[in-house]
């Protein structure tokens, strides 16, 4: 169902409160129900969010002096996981609940609900706009969180197949000659790639206001490119922008272009319902805040489209889960997505089986 030896997507910082004190914060990450919480050093950590006294949530407590007191009657929760003191009872023997690897990396919060001895930070994806825990100069991205109702895979079809946009968007980034230009789709290692050019065309709106606020003419020609990466368990990064025409497409200088990367982490949160944290990282005008929150504004209004769509789509197959559904030329990306995504977790499988020893 899910690659669970990964690093996903589960927060926002600032999500959670930085003073070690106040309320944790509860998510549901690959069907695990977590707390997450800043210990007494300000590092989060995410365990089980289930008090080992009486199964009561421990998101419902509240975070003191770095531990975490279960809101039914007290119990204090150490950041590994383990019972630390409750009122009138010794409970230092009791055993640890669950503890997940956590990692506060390009302004996300990850956490790795597989195998912990298998996490390392060495494993987190490779973002050339972020650097550690923070945006890398020159670059500047604003985002958003949405919780949609549909399966984690679709989200994925979606995003590497951009063809909706000229029906789903038609009043923001569709345009016609979407569907005219042909994609290209390949895989590179574990990496599945779909591209599309489109040269000496009229830019849409919303690519039409990038250029007004690069300082950029909006009636003349220009080349777009939209290159969508997909690398497991469920991130897709999309190159996307234009150009005046004839300057170079998507390797034009930055004084003639409007160059964006699109950012998905899609994380599972059950089998039909999904975290989707969304956003753009750019690398034109930078230090414009302002700027930042308008691209945020008119992205979200895009990708709210994109919710409606595809929660309807979910409650048709869930209706109807034995009807076969077409394949067309522009489904390749997703197609090959879902390919690798099934060869990991059918290796995610073998090695789980490899590891429970063989009945008597």
């Amino acid at each position: 169902m899910f690659i669970r030896n990964a690093w996903y997507v589960a927060a926002t910082p600032n999500e959670i409160d930085p003073l070690g004190a106040g309320q944790p914060l509860a998510r549901q990450v690959c069907g695990e129900r977590m707390v997450l919480f800043r210990g007494p050093g300000g590092a989060i950590s995410a365990l089980e969010d289930f008090c080992p006294h009486r199964g009561a949530p421990l998101s419902l407590g509240r975070v003191c002096d770095g531990e975490l007191v279960c809101g039914y009657h007290g119990l204090r929760m150490g950041c590994d996981g383990r019972t630390v003191a409750m009122p009138g009872q010794r409970v230092r023997g009791f055993p640890a609940i669950r503890a997940w690897p956590v990692a506060e990396y390009a302004g996300f919060v990850w956490v790795w609900p597989g195998d912990p001895a298998l996490a390392s930070h060495e494993q987190l994806p490779a973002l050339p706009w972020a650097d550690g825990a923070a945006v890398k100069p020159g670059w500047a991205y604003g985002g958003g969180h949405y919780e949609i109702a549909c399966e984690w895979r679709l989200m994925i079809d979606n995003l590497m197949d951009l063809t909706h946009e000229t029906y789903v968007h038609a009043d923001s980034i569709g345009q016609p000659e979407i569907d005219e230009t042909p994609s290209q789709t390949r895989v590179v290692g574990d990496e599945v790639i779909t591209s599309r050019t489109m040269n000496a065309i009229q830019a849409p709106p919303f690519w039409q206001q990038a250029l007004a606020m690069n300082g950029l003419p909006t009636d003349q020609p220009v080349d777009r490119w939209q290159v969508c990466h997909f690398t497991p368990p469920s991130h897709v990064m999309i190159e996307v922008g234009v150009a005046l025409a004839g300057r170079g497409g998507i390797d034009a200088p930055d004084d003639a272009k409007a160059a964006t990367i699109v950012v998905d982490f899609i994380t599972p949160e059950t089998a039909g319902s999904i975290h989707y944290f969304w956003g753009m990282a750019r690398r034109f005008r930078a230090d414009d805040a302002e700027l930042t929150a308008r691209i945020r504004e008119g992205q979200g209004r895009i990708f709210s489209e994109d919710r409606a769509m595809l929660e309807q789509q979910q409650r048709n197959l869930a209706a109807h889960p034995t009807r076969d559904l077409l394949k067309l030329n522009i489904d390749s990306g997703g197609v090959m997505s879902r390919r690798l995504i099934d060869r990991l977790l059918a290796a995610e499988a073998a090695a789980a089986s490899a590891q429970i020893p063989a009945a008597a």
